[in-house]
């Protein structure tokens, strides 16, 4: 029998053997041998290849390196980069995945998105970015120009989804799995252009499973925005109307028919105008209400223009098929909303409020 005395002792040594078990190796984390990376490209290589790239070192001042590496395996990429540079390379800082969009467009994205997913070290706050044109090359340009540019793009992104202006579609690596995994919805992610000397934001990409399908920008990016994102924009530009809105809040209101056979989609938005180029005198009631009519009109055409490409191509980003579902009954499957939203009759109605310029006399 061990004396009562021995148990503190005995409990000590127990649970540092259980510690040692469970982590018989210990991770070398010396700021000084290791670097942070920040983002991870993945395009096309040879022969079925992943190109992967990334630049490091991220942040302190020392020349910074371009890495590139073509390999079967996400995982193995970052292990043949610690081939080829002087510190480990901690995934843990990642921040951004940048994937191409021939890649997009193939399918399969699941699989890297879950890859660094399921990787304890990562965060899943990891912004998933879809990258037409050639990001590399305009990484390697900007060394010249402005070493820090990886960390100046993270912040851009932070900027914008902590904002909700509206302005991109930001996503990160729980949300986009979080509607890949979830019926009766479909992920969507932000699409930007890339070259030499540029990298700018196109649109939303919508997905079919792990497949893109479907890219929206400019004014259909808008309403989408106000439809199902931030429900805000900054500016609403309309050029055919030579009017721009500012400081637009969406109300929207989605009814499906019991039979699935409609869709009725209420929309009220509040805001001001901030500019107007055209012909009416909107400092008169009558005329202000004709252009915000006009606006209406417009508006519903080209939201309801937008939802019928969305039923060719069977997706639903907006996740109308939630709308569907009642208490008490029995759900439908994503067989069956597929079939019934690609043959749904669609209303769009449009109800703006919004305030007009005011004149202000020039002091003399």
């Amino acid at each position: 029998m061990v004396p009562y005395k021995h148990y503190g002792l005995l409990a000590i040594v127990s649970l540092m053997w259980m510690a040692g078990c469970s982590s018989p190796y210990v991770e070398n984390s010396r700021i000084e041998e290791i670097a942070p990376v920040v983002f991870w490209t993945v395009d096309k290589g040879t022969e079925g290849k992943l190109k992967i790239s990334t630049l490091v070192p991220p942040l302190i001042k020392e020349k910074k390196r371009f890495l590139s590496k073509e390999v079967d395996l996400l995982k193995q990429g970052g292990k043949e980069f610690n081939l080829i540079y002087y510190r480990e390379l901690k995934q843990g800082q990642l921040r951004m995945l940048l994937i191409n969009e021939e890649l997009a467009k193939k399918g399969g994205i699941e699989k890297l998105v879950n890859t660094i997913l399921i990787d304890p070290d990562i965060s899943m706050r990891v912004y998933l970015l879809i990258v037409r044109g050639d990001f590399d090359e305009y990484i390697k340009n900007q060394l010249t120009k402005q070493e820090n540019q990886d960390y100046f793009l993270y912040r851009m992104l932070k900027h914008y989804e902590e904002q909700n202006q509206g302005e991109m579609s930001i996503v990160n690596i729980h949300q986009f799995m979080k509607k890949l995994y979830s019926p009766l919805k479909d992920p969507i992610l932000p699409v930007f252009y890339s070259d030499k000397n540029n990298f700018s934001y196109v649109g939303t990409a919508f997905f079919q499973k792990d497949k893109e399908v479907m890219v929206i920008q400019d004014l259909d990016d808008e309403i989408f925005q106000l439809l199902d994102n931030d429900h805000f924009l900054k500016i609403l530009a309309i050029p055919k109307l030579s009017i721009s809105l500012g400081r637009i809040r969406s109300n929207v209101r989605m009814k499906v028919s019991r039979d699935y056979s409609s869709l009725s989609l209420h929309v009220g938005l509040n805001g001001r105008i901030e500019e107007y180029q055209g012909e009416k005198d909107i400092q008169s009631e009558e005329q202000l209400e004709q252009l915000i009519h006009e606006i209406e009109v417009y508006l519903e055409e080209q939201t309801s223009d937008l939802l019928k490409r969305m039923q060719r191509l069977k997706v639903d980003p907006l996740e109308i098929g939630t709308h569907s579902l009642k208490p008490f009954s029995k759900g439908i499957t994503e067989e069956q909303w597929s079939k019934y939203w690609g043959n749904m009759k669609i209303n769009v109605d449009y109800d703006i409020k919004i305030h007009p310029l005011i004149n202000v006399e020039r002091l003399m």
